[in-house]
């Protein structure tokens, strides 16, 4: 199966560089067209109408984001190619897409684009872009929503109503508010990343709980918390002293 793509990105020796490397690794990507704007990229978009874009964050003038909120509807795939930007991979990463860090390895552009290839075969509609431009054009002001990709679906959850997460091998199983329970395929460790700054706390090596749903620090076998479902989560000997400054600084 032939992947129709277009590369967006502010900077030629990049968009050059990349299409060198679908051509020589991922023989399966045709580059139909490059742009180095914004603007041009939507104007491809329409003519190529391709499966997938790889579109820069960071570009002069309206970024990549600024021109994925110009399209009602999304129905190809994005595989954002970016240096480090702190809030824009947050955004990402909270809506379970792709992304690539600037030099681009090889390995993980085959992973992203393997990814990308199945997505496409099976026309799923890409619901995880729908929750990106929320979480962007929410900012700072609402709670946002998180991706949590299951075995069956991709979910996608309040922050605030997720009350711990507790790690089971190579997953994470997400305790609701509503009692609910969801094995996400997933590491307790990306979700710690991620969550931490929404008033998360990695108490132990195999559970990350929710501030807000925190009742009580015990003095039981050296530290425990309750939470007000009653649940009690153990705390490791060496996040104790973390886990008391935060939750001290919270007060």
């Amino acid at each position: 199966m032939s992947i129709r793509s277009i590369i967006i990105d502010d900077e030629p020796n990049n968009i050059e560089n990349l299409a060198l490397l679908l051509n020589q690794h991922c023989t399966e990507v045709v580059v139909a067209g490059t742009a180095m704007n914004a603007d041009d990229g939507i104007s491809l978009l329409k003519i190529h109408q391709p499966d997938l874009i790889f579109l820069d964050i960071q570009m002069s003038g309206k970024s990549g984001f600024d021109m994925l909120r110009s399209f009602i509807d999304i129905n190809f795939e994005i595989i954002f190619i970016t240096a480090y930007d702190q809030y824009g991979i947050q955004a990402i990463k909270f809506s379970a897409l792709d992304y690539l860090l600037k030099p681009i390895n090889i390995n993980e552009l085959k992973a992203a684009v393997e990814k990308a290839r199945l997505k496409i075969a099976t026309k799923q509609k890409n619901t995880n872009i729908e929750n990106l431009l929320q979480y962007i054009k929410a900012g700072n002001k609402e709670i946002p929503k998180i991706a949590l990709p299951t075995l069956q679906e991709i979910m996608y959850v309040r922050v605030d109503d997720i009350v711990h997460c507790e790690a089971s091998n190579n997953y994470t199983l997400f305790y609701l508010q509503s009692g609910e329970r969801i094995l996400v395929c997933k590491t307790l460790k990306e979700f710690s990343e991620l969550l931490t700054p929404h008033n998360f706390i990695r108490t132990h090596q195999s559970h990350l709980v929710n501030q807000h749903f925190i009742k009580s620090f015990l003095k039981e076998d050296g530290g425990t918390l309750l939470l007000t479902d009653q649940t009690k989560i153990p705390i490791s000997r060496q996040n104790r002293e973390m886990v008391k400054s935060r939750l001290n600084t919270a007060l």
